[in-house]
């Protein structure tokens, strides 16, 4: 007798119980959609359960009031007011309210402000918050390519934390030990931002900072010369979609068909927008984050030194569209559907607990008319807005999703 082949089958019998038990298991019900035609494999798998949890943290939170239009400007009532001015007083007010509840509602005002001096710039958070609601008006005015008319607040990314839960910064842990383990091409490891494989870790920087070329499918069977892309910037087109995959909770034919993934004919129309999405974000970590540098301290930056950037998953958050694609723009379609002024001041002259007044060269703050009771706003913005966008995609880009 072999007395083997029941211990086998008892081993094989607990491996496959203690995978459906273990830690880490998520047992069914799955929901499948079709989104192509038959035969193309174009389906979409969600756990049910997860969209549930999803639903909830995604519930938008209302406007504390309904803020009134008509009244004095709050550049003639508050000091240092850069970016705000045009509000009407209670339109400021209701506007910082909203930043106090959706960025630091524990903390308060003073999170941004010196209660002793509320239009001073002493705080650091201050600075940095002026600047993030200039880059959210440019987001609703010139990307609507990606966000269309449901746009962006501070809410979007921030979500009642002072920190955006989904951020990423310069991965190059754990760095090589030298010698045969010097050359691993930055991969081999656990890849944190691309998606826990062991692709190539930092790729984040080249295609979400940097505009490297996503492009890598090639259209023929040998090399002819016109695709010069290898294995290796394959991994990391792969490990930026793992990203995005885990980003947005959806599969390769959200934006693929996967039969073709380099045919634009052949794509869902989401591909489009996640093109126009990867040179938002481009554009928000080179203009706005990697210039607050010198404002931000230790602690709001990576291991490199190199502050925290924005993924998709910072809006996203694990959905297809932020917050289910429900808006909030409607109760403030005067502090962040428009422009205001979108000069940058000199942020390497910045320093935390001193600067009283960081403003552009040339302007100055208009004195108060009465004492400030409110608030002052939170921080300038983008030197250069973003490139006009097509409204149609001409170059082909990246899989937008794996």
């Amino acid at each position: 007798m072999k007395l083997w082949i029941p211990f086998a089958v008892s081993a094989g019998s607990l491996l496959t119980i203690a995978s459906f038990v273990g830690a880490g298991w998520d047992a069914p019900p799955v929901e499948s959609t079709q989104i192509g035609f038959r035969g193309t494999g174009m389906y979409i798998h969600r756990d049910v359960e997860k969209q549930e949890a999803l639903a909830v943290a995604n519930v938008v939170p209302e406007a504390p009031w309904e803020a009134d239009p008509a009244g004095d400007k709050a550049r003639d009532l508050y000091e240092n007011v850069q970016i705000l001015g045009d509000l009407s007083d209670d339109q400021f007010n209701q506007f910082m309210a909203s930043i106090t509840e959706w960025i630091a509602p524990e903390a308060g005002c003073n999170y941004c402000h010196n209660p002793e001096n509320l239009a001073s710039d002493e705080v650091y958070q201050k600075v940095v918050a002026r600047r993030m609601i200039q880059m959210t008006q440019a987001i609703n005015v010139d990307w609507q390519s990606h966000v269309g008319q449901v746009g962006a607040t501070c809410y979007t990314c921030h979500r009642g934390q002072a920190i955006p839960a989904n951020y990423w910064y310069e991965d190059t842990e754990p760095k090589p030990a030298g010698g045969m383990t010097q050359n691993r091409a930055g991969q081999n490891v656990v890849a944190k931002f691309g998606g826990n494989s062991s692709l190539p870790q930092n790729v984040l920087k080249d295609y979400l900072l940097d505009a490297k070329q996503i492009r890598v499918h090639s259209t023929t069977a040998l090399p002819t010369g016109t695709n010069l892309a290898g294995t290796k910037q394959t991994e990391a087109t792969w490990s930026l979609m793992m990203h995005m995959s885990d980003s947005l909770g959806v599969n390769c034919t959200t934006c693929h068909n996967s039969r073709a993934f380099n045919a634009w004919d052949e794509s869902p129309p989401q591909r489009v927008t996640a093109w126009h999405g990867i040179r938002l974000v481009r554009d928000i970590n080179a203009n706005y984050m990697v210039g607050l540098t010198p404002v931000f301290p230790a602690t709001r930056k990576g291991p490199e030194g190199d502050v925290f950037k924005v993924g998709c998953g910072t809006c996203h958050v694990g959905v297809q569209k932020p917050l289910n694609g429900v808006s909030m723009l409607q109760a403030y379609a005067d502090s962040l559907v428009k422009k205001g002024p979108m000069e940058v001041p000199d942020f390497s002259t910045y320093q935390p607990g001193v600067t009283q007044l960081m403003a552009p060269a040339g302007q100055t703050a208009t004195p108060p008319a009465e004492p400030a009771a409110a608030t002052s706003p939170a921080d300038p913005a983008v030197s250069t807005p973003p490139p006009a966008e097509p409204t149609v995609v001409t170059p082909p880009a990246a899989p937008a999703t794996p």
